[in-house]
């Protein structure tokens, strides 16, 4: 099913909105001494429809990210002629890996042995080469989605080893009610430890709409922005 065509003035709300984002980034790299160029803006798109996909292309965005696999692998498909790169960045369910694996250039959310084997084993079986990032728990409660700081250099190994995988770096969330410089600077911590053993592994995945100037100041690469650009979400139905 085709997405209708968007509301007028849609295009007028996300070119705004956009602007603003661009304009907190750029405040931030000043105020830490950092190029707009280290950064790298993600539009988390979910429950938007593919027509806001589209302004957001025409507007210059190259980005997007998803973290539902039904959700984002039609608008993978529906929009499969733009010039864009797929970031799935939702826990990832084993028996998901061959879908996601079909349309992601990159995987935020790495965070078990077993899912390493299944996005092995299905990237090999469609002959891609899939980026992944080993997702950290912050708070030591993986039971959330991520990885014990602890336990992330040998996760990070088994994905540098992987046939049809790529390490590409960390991601993860400031967990709620924590202070994002002290999250942040934890991920940084482990994101050099990563890099130190795999040095082209220097992606850090930090930082949504409202605390995306904190990942900046303490060395984030990828911006996970939805709310910022897109606005308050409602259920997404097709």
């Amino acid at each position: 099913m085709i997405d209708p065509d968007p509301p007028a003035g849609r295009r007028s709300e996300l070119a705004a909105a956009l602007a603003d984002v661009e304009r907190r980034i750029l405040d931030a790299c000043r105020a830490t001494g950092r190029s707009r160029e280290e950064l790298t803006l993600i539009a988390v798109t979910k429950t938007y429809p593919a027509a806001d996909l589209r302004l957001l292309a025409e507007l210059g965005v190259r980005d997007v990210g998803e973290n539902r696999d039904q959700e984002a692998a039609a608008k993978a498909a529906e929009c499969a002629d733009l010039p864009l790169t797929w970031h799935f960045i939702g826990q990832v369910q084993t028996n998901k890996a061959r879908s996601i694996v079909a349309y992601a250039d990159l995987i935020h959310g790495v965070d078990r042995s077993r899912l390493v084997a299944a996005l092995s084993r299905e990237a090999v079986r469609v002959g891609r080469e899939v980026g992944c990032l080993v997702q950290v728990a912050l708070d030591d409660r993986p039971e959330r989605g991520g990885a014990r700081p602890a336990d992330v250099p040998a996760l990070a190994a088994a994905l540098a080893e992987a046939p049809g995988l790529r390490l590409r770096g960390v991601m993860a969330v400031a967990p709620l009610g924590s202070d994002p410089d002290v999250a942040f600077a934890r991920l940084f911590e482990v994101a050099q430890a990563v890099q130190k053993e795999h040095p082209g592994a220097d992606v850090i995945s930090a930082g949504m709409s409202g605390d995306l100037a904190q990942a900046i100041a303490k060395g984030a690469t990828h911006l996970r922005v939805g709310t910022a650009l897109l606005g308050r979400r409602t259920p997404f139905v097709r």
